[in-house]
């Protein structure tokens, strides 16, 4: 097989990352009948494609998709034009109900394969999709450049590329983007008559406005937009002039007629509007914030460490159910508030709390999980690497009238351990939201030295949460159930939430009521042994 050749290929499969997979029929004088597997972006379970080889590994190939000759039962159009070349929605050109039965067996083969569960279906509850699954992100981040006609481009960054795709909306996003991004390239636009000092090379790590991030709470309607600049400030007619943008943009957006006042964050698709999971959403949007983030390195991190407000409040408010958050630019706050709430109530009924539980809460960021918690526990400890997510846990608990909240600053694999041998804190729930990468050994160490009754580890790669069950259950720990949370609708990203318990050795007994005059014991002592 070579590069270049075409074949017709019937997609039978997806990838971990998204991909469709085929076989390809060779003629191979030693392997007669020979397969060859052949990974094909843009393709559906059941396409008949023709693919042209553009990549030969020793065991398999990447195919590029030419043309679908008979498209599958479960490919749709997409509602994004940009999708194919953006690269953030890998699977919009597949049916949503599709995508659910993707993530969901996407879970399971991980806790299979890697995890080592048999039969993890039998532990799964039915997949947590959307009723609505676009406009549900309240944080975007755009960057910006120039185009070859010395046009702004706004938009994002191509697949595993920085090249500026430029965009005009983003169908996953909240509407007021659209505004946002129509209205600050046109005076961006204007200013470069005079001024091309103002957009950003990245090749030459010159210019001024690098990225617009925007973030808006869902129930209040609070807008916030941070820009991200190559310089220690901007001119404060600059500031005004961008300022009276984003204020423009609010007006145009709060001028369209009223949409429906809720979404439905469903979990099945005839969830009704008095479930809890139906999520109050505000049709008007206020600007409350607008800050300079100060990035003057060469660097693909985004967001620097020094932001300025130069417009309204540091922050913006919102809710998930009754729990107020202020979000500052550089706190991490999940991205779908909507299915947020599933999520978290998804965790909070796996801790199944009575009001005389400690808890552990252990990656925290600004107290989102230990807030959720701390309403129905005795105690909840939070820990968080970053500072400014601590400060903004302990001031969302103040926020929210709750008392039974402690935080600390650290790396949870090192300041769990030391609260836990030094203060002798035993938890009787454990939770968990690592990043990407999972948990620490330490830390899986010390959660199994603390035996926690129940252990509800919240992940956003079933790859490392399955690495990191599987090496809890060398320590005791037993699955009880998984709930699969469509978290990021239409890409390959999910989360789970997983309830896990451990048995200590004491607990390892036959609770049995016995009537013991029934018992053919001829002595008090031996009655007083048996029981």
């Amino acid at each position: 097989m070579n590069k270049n050749e075409e074949y017709t290929v019937t997609i039978e499969d997806m990838g971990a990352d998204g991909e469709g997979i085929g076989h390809i029929s060779v003629n191979d004088a030693s392997n007669p009948g020979m397969k060859v597997t052949v990974f094909v972006k843009d393709t559906v379970v059941g396409d008949e494609a023709r693919v042209k080889i553009i990549k030969v590994k020793k065991s398999f190939v990447y195919g590029r998709l030419m043309e679908i000759i008979k498209p599958s039962p479960y490919r749709v159009r997409t509602a994004c034009e940009y999708a194919k070349s953006c690269g953030g929605c890998f699977l919009m050109h597949m049916s949503y109900d599709k995508q659910l039965e993707y993530k969901f067996n996407k879970v399971k083969n991980c806790l299979e394969r890697i995890g080592g569960i048999k039969d993890a279906e039998a532990y799964m509850e039915k997949v947590c999709g959307m009723e609505k699954p676009y406009n549900f992100r309240n944080k975007m981040q755009f960057p910006v450049g120039l185009g070859k006609d010395g046009k702004v481009k706004i938009g994002f960054y191509a697949g595993r590329t920085h090249s500026i795709i430029d965009i005009n909306e983003c169908v996953i996003g909240h509407d007021i983007n659209t505004f946002i991004i129509k209205n600050i390239r046109k005076w961006m636009d204007a200013k470069l008559e005079t001024d091309n000092s103002l957009v950003y090379n990245e090749e030459l790590h010159k210019g001024l406005i690098r990225h617009i991030v925007t973030r808006i709470g869902y129930t209040t309607g609070e807008l916030g937009i941070c820009v991200v600049i190559n310089g220690d400030g901007l001119k404060k007619k600059l500031c005004d002039e961008m300022t009276g943008c984003f204020i423009a943009a609010v007006e145009e957006y709060n001028a369209l007629p009223d949409k429906d006042d809720n979404i439905n964050a469903s979990t099945d698709n005839d969830v009704s509007k008095n479930d809890d999971s139906y999520f109050p959403v505000s049709n008007k949007v206020s600007l409350a914030s607008v800050s300079l983030n100060i990035n003057k390195e060469k660097t693909n991190k985004i967001l620097g460490d020094k932001s300025v407000t130069i417009y309204g409040r540091d922050y913006i408010k919102d809710y998930i159910g009754d729990t107020c958050f202020n979000i500052s630019p550089q706190s991490f706050y999940q991205v779908n508030p909507i299915q947020t709430k599933v999520l978290y109530d998804k965790a909070l009924s796996y801790a199944n709390l009575t009001g005389k539980e400690t808890v552990w809460d252990m990656y925290c960021g600004i107290g989102t999980i230990s807030l959720f918690l701390a309403k129905k526990a005795k105690k909840v400890y939070g820990v968080e690497i970053i500072p400014s997510a601590i400060e903004d846990a302990k001031k969302n608990a103040i926020m929210n009238g709750l008392d039974n909240t402690e935080f600390y600053c650290g790396k949870a694999e090192e300041v769990v351990p030391k609260l836990y041998r030094e203060n002798g804190i035993k938890p009787d729930v454990i939770v968990v939201d690592p990043p990407r990468k999972g948990c620490d050994i330490s830390l899986l160490d010390t959660i199994s030295d603390m035996s926690p009754e129940r252990l509800v580890y919240v992940s956003c790669d079933p790859a490392t949460l399955a690495r990191d069950i599987k090496y809890l259950g060398d320590k005791g720990f037993k699955v009880k159930k998984v709930a699969v949370v469509d978290q990021f609708c239409h890409s390959v990203h999910v989360e789970t939430v997983c309830l896990l318990s451990k048995l200590s050795e004491a607990k390892h007994h036959i609770n049995v009521k016995v009537d013991m005059d029934e018992l053919d014991l001829t002595s008090a002592e031996a009655k007083a042994t048996y029981k």
